[in-house]
């Protein structure tokens, strides 16, 4: 995870741009969903019977590229050129540019009703997709997130999977209170897991349901790297020449 770290930080210095702590934040569910759960080809990634991911919280854009990247989707040296007027990496995920993008996302609240709507047409037409998506906890405080989480408790959407991740960004604005009851009160599978543990992750993330299921994903904004961990001026960020050092030393 730390070689993956270490190209999120590159990225975003050479652009000066990027929220770092927020794609540190999902980056070990991102690798997870990816390497052991998704059903998808890197070699042919519209290929009709392939599971389906959205990452709804866009601004964590780096960890999903650092992640395609890593599959093989497109070549680690794009990630070089990201925010850059002659590259196709931008600071929000766009489906027309980048392969294995589904979705395009960045205004919050958005993606989890794109979801839906795709989970709903999977269902609609009989095939076996299961659908993902990535939702940020501040982004919770969207009204289009509890609107969307009625239509599909209502159709009963199996195939959907919500990971919340739940970094506590949003506290100092607004408490969210408990997704776990809130999720639970709109008809929803509900489960807990840690963020960064991988075995826990995946443990989760294959829990069988007859409904659609909410993750809560404990998390730390900025895992992995002391002065980014949980401190909200990092959160669009780039780093210091002196900060980059002393940054890359912890990913070592």
């Amino acid at each position: 995870m730390k070689h993956m770290k270490k190209k999120i930080v590159e990225a975003a210095a050479i652009a000066k741009e990027g929220h770092i702590p927020s794609a540190f934040s999902v980056l070990d569910i991102l690798w997870v969903l990816y390497d052991r759960i998704l059903k998808i080809n890197p070699k042919d990634p519209k290929r009709e019977d392939r599971d389906i991911f959205i990452l709804s919280k866009g601004h964590a854009s780096l960890g999903l590229y650092a992640v395609l990247a890593e599959k093989g989707f497109f070549d680690n040296k794009h990630l070089e050129k990201f925010g850059h007027y002659e590259g196709f990496l931008g600071g929000h995920p766009d489906r027309n540019k980048i392969p294995g993008v589904e979705a395009s996302t960045g205004s919050l609240g958005h993606g989890f009703p794109m979801a839906v709507g795709v989970a709903l047409g999977m269902k609609i037409k009989k095939r076996g997709n299961r659908t993902f998506v990535i939702i940020g906890d501040g982004e919770a405080n969207e009204g289009t997130i509890w609107e969307s989480a009625m239509i599909a408790a209502h159709h009963n959407l199996s195939n959907l999977t919500c990971i919340v991740d739940h970094n506590h960004s949003t506290d100092r604005a607004l408490d969210v209170g408990s997704l776990i009851d809130k999720f639970k009160s709109f008809g929803w599978a509900t489960h807990t897991m840690d963020g960064h543990d991988q075995e826990e992750i995946y443990k989760v993330l294959t829990v069988k349901s007859d409904k659609p299921k909410a993750i809560i994903a404990d998390t730390i904004k900025g895992k992995g790297v002391k002065m980014m961990e949980n401190n909200p001026a990092w959160h669009h960020k780039s780093p210091t020449e002196e900060e980059f050092k002393e940054i890359l030393g912890e990913l070592l």
